[in-house]
């Protein structure tokens, strides 16, 4: 290999892949400008920088910058030498860049590196909403975990305000959590449009209201209780229909106790609700019961101190 040079590999007089030679030791940052932009210009779909002992490999006519465009790096003196060999024929073997095989390969790493970058953007995404809306599994996994330790089982609520009081030190994202400034304890009225959840969370609930009326009710699980008597009464035997509402896990709504964990029967129903649920997951279940009759979720309204 001359160093220095860029050799084209061709196939039937057509440029198929350039690899740009430079000498041993040369840092090869400073000729990815120069190599991709002769690539993108040939229309040239496969690009290697090498020295020698490292080699770049580049789709140039993808979008991104130089480094984005780069989809894979052997290191000769670290890596194993049958993985180099494996890598080299499957992207300049003549075989390959003939068939178009070697596209195919640089293709399918450089989706893989797009999906793990996107992944890496959205767990911290992932994980502060878990902690933000204080999720049901969550929540079950620390109660579970806190009975094997001490042998007791802690009420919803209690795990739910733990998660609250520490959201800070829990959220990893770097843009701080917004704060709700409360210096004066008063009753404010909420919609209730599910992009919202979150925001019930550690909060105690005073009243609702539902298509006019209010109610006024001293728990989250009053609000579901009174919410469906309220839609047991305007539906009667369509009421069923909340035996599809159901979590991850388990039914929230069902004929038989022993299916729930804390199960409270309907007042003119042989249905049960389960109750030991986040305040967060009361509110879904709310929304959930005014979608399958038809109700906008702006139909209901709560007052949160």
């Amino acid at each position: 290999m001359e160093e220095g040079s860029t050799i084209h590999l061709r196939i039937s007089n057509a440029n198929k892949a350039f690899i740009e030679v430079k000498k041993i030791g040369e840092e090869l940052e400073n000729h990815q400008e120069q190599l991709l932009n002769y690539s993108f210009q040939e229309g040239v779909k496969l690009a290697t920088l090498t020295n020698g002992v490292t080699w770049w490999f580049y789709l140039p006519l993808h979008e991104g910058s130089w480094e984005q465009r780069k989809f894979y790096t052997i290191d000769i003196l670290d890596q194993e030498s049958k993985d180099i060999v494996s890598k080299l024929v499957n992207f300049l073997s003549k075989d390959n860049i003939t068939s178009g095989k070697a596209i195919q390969n640089a293709e399918a790493i450089y989706e893989g590196q797009q999906k793990l970058n996107i992944l890496k953007e959205t767990l911290p995404k992932a994980w502060n909403k878990i902690i933000d809306e204080a999720d049901d599994l969550l929540i079950d996994l620390i109660n579970e975990t806190a009975e094997k330790l001490c042998g007791f089982k802690a009420a919803t609520e209690l795990v739910e305000q733990f998660l609250s009081r520490h959201k800070d030190h829990l959220i990893i994202s770097a843009t701080p959590p917004m704060r709700t400034p409360s210096p004066t304890r008063r009753s404010v009225t909420h919609p209730t449009p599910t992009s919202i959840l979150g925001s019930y969370a550690g909060k105690s609930i005073s009243s609702f209201s539902f298509r006019g009326p209010n109610y006024q009710v001293r728990s989250w699980k009053e609000l579901l209780i009174k919410l469906c008597d309220i839609l047991k009464i305007s539906h009667g035997s369509e009421f069923d229909k909340t035996l599809n509402i159901a979590g991850r896990k388990r039914p929230y709504f069902s004929r038989n106790a022993n299916e729930l964990r804390s199960p409270q029967k309907l007042s003119n129903t042989g249905i049960f609700v389960e109750t030991n649920l986040s305040v967060n997951n009361i509110v879904k279940i709310c929304l959930d019961m005014l979608a399958i009759f038809g109700y906008p979720s702006n139909e209901l309204r709560i007052a949160v101190h």
